[in-house]
């Protein structure tokens, strides 16, 4: 009887729950359409299963780095994506994470992503406009950020 109602769920949010580090139980709510799992210490080995029905993710407030990887794992886990909040994590480049990163830096970071998940009509706080899309089209592979030398050699 438990299966069957977790099969019928729609959204659910897991926010602040500070003790979920496998998200592998979420493959049984079959007809997931929202997940909010901000504020959860997420970071870039965040796995999903696969979620076919899930419209709207939002991972804010987590300590994610590493866009692309996500960005690919949800193009394959969730393909019916199409609200996805980042706001919050490093892997998103604006002022909540860094005085230095101006809308220059947010604005590349869309095309990215748009580039990546095609589906998507809102991305943080914004709805994606045609000439994003178009943009992201055309220069959004060219868009990827890149980690400074000094980041990097820190994680050696």
């Amino acid at each position: 009887m438990l299966l069957h109602s977790r099969s019928a769920v729609k959204s659910c949010n897991l926010s602040i729950s500070l003790g979920v580090w496998s998200l592998e139980g979420l493959k049984t709510f079959s007809c997931l359409e929202e997940l909010i799992l901000d504020n959860n210490l997420l970071g870039n080995d965040l796995l999903l299963p696969r979620l076919p029905h899930l419209h709207t993710l939002t991972l804010n407030k987590n300590q994610i780095t590493e866009l692309e990887g996500l960005l690919d794992h949800l193009a394959e886990v969730v393909p019916a994506l199409q609200y996805l909040s980042l706001l919050g994590n490093m892997a998103c480049p604006n002022e909540l994470v860094s005085k230095e990163k101006d809308e220059g830096d947010y604005q590349r970071y869309r095309y990215f992503v748009l580039h990546k998940l095609t589906n998507l009509k809102f991305l943080d706080t914004r709805k994606v406009t045609r000439t994003e899309r178009e943009e992201a089209l055309v220069r959004g592979a060219f868009m990827k950020v890149v980690k400074p030398m000094d980041a990097q050699a820190e994680e050696y």
